[in-house]
């Protein structure tokens, strides 16, 4: 998109304005929600599709499937970031990377947009114990793609073999469950 337009759209529908710092690069219907600005000049945006963070090599977006916890405290937005582990049939294993802070300079309405599309991804949630430990089982909606997403996150110690035979069986029996295509 080029920059006349995304300007005429951002004046014309309310969006808020990009910071210079923000390296990233929206996609066409990318909407930007809301802007903060960090405390060492970096950007925080809040767009339909993810949480935009500011790294050392440029902006990177976190989908908000992939946002397993955000809290607000004292200027600063604490991010917990899942990533891939395998599969379990069509669930997807996760496992939490440590939490990362933002201090915030001017907070916006981020802390806002961040804990609604957080919370709006999540269709259902359910933790059942498991030999070791428990799994959380998460159903969540991916911005851009139909349908639901099956997450399973473990908890530490939980035995990995009866977690994915269980993460496999449940995500069969939801396939099942799905309303046929029209």
């Amino acid at each position: 998109m080029s920059d006349f337009i995304r300007r005429l759209r951002q004046w014309v529908v309310g969006s808020p304005r990009l910071p210079e710092s923000f390296t990233g690069t929206l996609e066409t219907d990318e909407r930007v929600l809301a802007v903060a600005t960090t405390r060492n000049g970096g950007a925080v945006v809040a767009t339909r599709f993810g949480l935009w963070l500011p790294e050392v090599s440029g902006s990177r977006r976190v989908g908000w499937h992939l946002i397993s916890k955000a809290s607000w405290k004292d200027n600063g937005l604490t991010v917990v970031e899942a990533e891939s582990a395998g599969s379990a049939g069509e669930a997807e294993l996760l496992t939490d990377l440590p939490p990362r802070r933002y201090l915030l300079s001017q907070p916006g309405r981020v802390p806002e947009a961040v804990h609604k599309r957080v919370n709006s991804s999540i269709s259902s949630r359910h933790h059942r114990e498991l030999p070791g430990g428990g799994a959380w089982f998460v159903q969540r909606r991916v911005p851009g793609r139909d349908g639901i997403l099956l997450q399973v996150r473990l908890d530490p110690g939980t035995d990995r073999a009866v977690a994915i035979d269980i993460a496999t069986e449940v995500a069969a029996k939801l396939a099942q469950a799905k309303p046929p295509a029209e």
